[in-house]
């Protein structure tokens, strides 16, 4: 039995709202049981530097956790002057997973940055924030379409991420805290709508795992982003 009580193959209650940050061009809060994240979208109608005069625009992304996201307070990275190695690793993952589904060509020169604010952490954060990332991309978009900005949208599909892992010899889908620092093996799944692989991190935690465990969790990631991705439709329905 898992520390939730849920099945290998169960997600955490998952929930999605919509425009919930007045200025933003596209904004939700994702919750993935615990692990709460504030994502919002923000539009520059030009591109960075080295992109201009291609025709092409840019998706990016930052992600950052309040203090008293966890158990005890985190110091502000703002107050050491630069992002720590992991929020650089996560905020480049964000940004690369949502341009996977975005044609840059038809965004024209003009620059989104997704903003992913972690309210409260209990594992997942980075799959989190790539999940509601995209909702808050896709409003974004909505934002630019009803203003003529936009007359095709640039987005070509769903994106979506889920954890999954090695835990007490059982590979199991998407893990709280509490599991993820107990796993033999903890992997992270970044795919499309159409099932697509973005990107996939994988780490052995004890032992090395093995093929068998690896399509184990494979399959279980496909089939918990089959489910996100069909909340993201609802959302944005």
């Amino acid at each position: 039995m898992r520390p939730s009580r849920r099945a290998p193959d169960e997600l955490r209650p998952v929930s999605i709202e919509r425009n919930v940050a007045r200025y933003a061009e596209g904004s939700c809060l994702i919750k993935f049981g615990e692990t709460h994240v504030l994502c919002t979208a923000s539009l520059e109608e030009k591109p960075p530097a080295w992109l201009r005069g291609t025709g092409k625009g840019w998706v990016t992304a930052e992600y950052a956790m309040l203090p008293r996201a966890t158990h005890e307070r985190t110091r502000r990275e703002s107050t050491s002057g630069k992002p720590s190695g992991r929020t650089q690793e996560i905020q480049r993952l964000v940004g690369r997973s949502l341009r996977a589904v975005v044609d840059l060509v038809r965004l024209g020169e003009k620059q989104i940055t997704i903003d992913c604010d972690v309210l409260q952490a209990d594992g997942g954060t980075r799959t989190a924030s790539i999940t509601g990332g995209f909702i808050a991309l896709q409003e974004c978009v909505r934002w630019m379409m009803e203003r003529k900005m936009l007359t095709v949208s640039p987005i070509k599909d769903h994106v979506a991420a889920i954890s999954c892992g090695i835990s007490k010899g059982v590979a199991v889908l998407d893990l709280d805290y509490v599991e993820d620092s107990e796993a033999m093996t903890d992997a992270n799944f970044v795919m499309t709508g159409a099932g697509g692989l973005v990107e996939i991190q994988g780490t052995a935690e004890g032992a090395p795992f093995s093929e068998a465990q690896f399509l184990e969790m494979l399959a279980l990631a496909r089939k918990g982003i089959g489910e996100l991705v069909d909340l993201q439709k609802k959302a944005v329905a």
